[in-house]
């Protein structure tokens, strides 16, 4: 065998106990499993690791990731590699990188400079899904990179190529046109498809033009991963509006950082979850991620009601020069409550500025807003890059959500601007420290299954997420009594403790708490035959 772990207690990602045991690995698979005490492996390997204190478990799947310049922008990516996260999900929000023209590529770069950058350090040499994966295979001198990655066809980038950033009906052939774009994708290895519906293009879908979508999905096998069209006012309308639509397509839903947000909704998760009982006891395939934080974090574009962003963004920075539509969009967002805020009247109060892409509007970073006007400096100055953290969140809704038995991790990480929300760096080691070592509220076993098991399983990866004989080796050795997130909201970019050691196919992209220099990750593509 090329590895022998000894000694160590698996955690397998089923949910079931904890045994003690030594695995071993060889050419990037699990080979054997000896459990103790009496049946240890007897054979060597060429490396033996004791990991005698330590859990072994699968690694864990970012079910909500925002990477997809990142994994091609920095080799080294700690910020998922030290937490234990061996694959990520891109392509979220209905916004990304392909498939794409290079008009719409143009008009996301800088729809989403804030979630990634503007892109100015990234070759784009792709155009489709599938060269996009392949760009991810290549990674760093054709070696690879950092972590796996799966791939969401993003639906707004599919409109903004099929009609633009206008806000009105699809017609038949650009419906048509929207169909074959996102059934190549999933034939190209994509996993699903995902919308942005309080983003702009995506909310310009009805929810017709989404349930033809899903139609196609439903028949590549793949998932349905919206961020509906509220989380705010009117939150389970919008859950159920998903609910409903899958249920018609007969498409798989994933629901994207599924949370009940804003004053209005505290304490209201038993009534969103009552909902998804409800129609997983009628058949319905539904799982959820979320992040164990109580902000969100978006840019601050995204608050801007949907009219005012139609067009794309140079629309967008028009609107904001004139007074008179200036004035409109204020009277939008503070006293009518825009799509863009979830349909709440927006409180500056709770928005604080965690990155701008001009070191100038530097100073901002970590002040909360204190108006409109302010808002919209920054808007116009900063060409719509400033991010935010959004603190309206309810950790009573949190736990709630988290213990449900479809629940998934997703760290909804951004990793662009000066002081990033804590969850990019420690969404993994927190949901094990805080709150299964301190707070009790998951057992090790029902956690793990939550970030590993669960999400191979949504993902219909038949070789991951669990520590079984003939499964890959992507693997994490945490110390139950000492995991703990690193990153806090005043110094985000500190890495996680108590996880010295992550493989990938075997091979340690993290030792000894230090990160090497392996690049093992590629693209996961799961084969995706219409199923017609």
């Amino acid at each position: 065998m090329d590895l022998v772990i000894r000694g160590a207690r698996v955690v397998d990602g089923t949910g079931g106990p904890s045994y003690t045991a030594d695995v071993g690995v060889h050419e990037g698979r699990i080979t054997e499993i000896g459990r103790l005490p009496g049946g240890g492996l007897r054979g060597g390997g060429r490396r033996t690791l004791d990991a005698h204190g330590l859990a072994l478990a699968p690694g864990f799947v970012d079910m909500h990731a925002h990477s997809d310049l990142a994994l091609l922008r920095d080799p080294d990516h700690s910020a998922k590699a030290a937490q234990g996260v061996t694959l990520e999900v891109l392509g979220q929000d209905g916004l990304s990188y392909a498939p794409v023209d290079d008009r719409t590529l143009g008009e996301v770069r800088a729809a989403i400079a804030g979630w990634n950058g503007p892109g100015d350090d990234i070759d784009f040499d792709w155009r489709t899904v599938g060269e996009y994966l392949d760009r991810l295979d290549r990674g760093f001198g054709g070696e690879g990179i950092a972590v796996n990655a799966a791939y969401l066809v993003p639906q707004g980038t599919v409109r903004a190529y099929a009609l633009g950033w206008d806000d009105r009906p699809a017609t038949a052939a650009e419906l048509d046109r929207m169909r074959r774009l996102v059934a190549d994708g999933l034939a190209q290895g994509a996993v699903g498809l995902s919308s942005g519906l309080t983003y702009t293009p995506g909310m310009y879908a009805t929810g017709a033009e989404l349930t033809e979508l899903c139609r196609v999905v439903a028949r590549y096998g793949g998932y349905y991963c919206p961020h509906h069209r509220s989380y705010g006012h009117d939150a389970l309308a919008a859950y159920a509006e998903m609910v409903a639509l899958t249920r018609e397509a007969g498409c798989a839903l994933h629901l994207a950082h599924a949370t009940m947000n804003f004053g209005e909704n505290r304490g209201r998760a038993g009534e969103l979850l009552a909902l998804l009982d409800a129609a997983l006891a009628g058949g319905a395939d539904i799982t959820l991620d979320s992040y164990p934080y109580t902000p969100g974090c978006t840019t601050l574009v995204a608050l801007l009601p949907g009219w005012a962003n139609e067009g794309g963004p140079e629309a967008v920075l028009a609107r904001l020069r004139d007074g008179t539509q200036a004035e409109r969009i204020r009277h939008a967002l503070e006293v009518e409550g825009s799509d863009g805020c979830h349909g709440v009247p927006v409180d500056w109060s709770t928005i604080e500025i965690s990155g701008t892409a001009d070191p100038a509007y530097g100073p901002y970073v970590g002040r909360r807003l204190d108006g409109w006007e302010t808002a919209r400096g920054l808007l116009l100055g900063d060409r719509l890059a400033p991010t935010i953290l959004q603190h309206v969140g309810d950790e009573e809704n949190v736990r709630a959500i988290m213990r449900h038995r479809v629940h998934t991790g997703g760290s909804d990480g951004i990793l662009q601007g000066a002081k990033p929300h804590p969850r990019a760096y420690g969404t993994f080691p927190h949901y094990l420290g805080h709150y299964v070592r301190e707070l009790g509220l998951l057992s090790l076993e029902e956690c793990v299954a939550h970030l590993a098991g669960r999400p191979a399983a949504r993902l219909r990866l038949p070789d991951r997420g669990l520590v079984r004989v003939g499964y890959r080796a992507d693997l994490v050795l945490f110390d139950p009594d000492t995991v703990a997130a690193g990153s806090t909201y005043e110094r985000p970019r500190v890495l996680p403790t108590g996880v010295p050691h992550v493989l990938i196919d075997g091979r340690f992209v993290m030792r000894d708490g230090r990160r090497t220099d392996v690049l093992a990750g590629r693209s996961v593509r799961r084969t995706a035959r219409d199923l017609r």
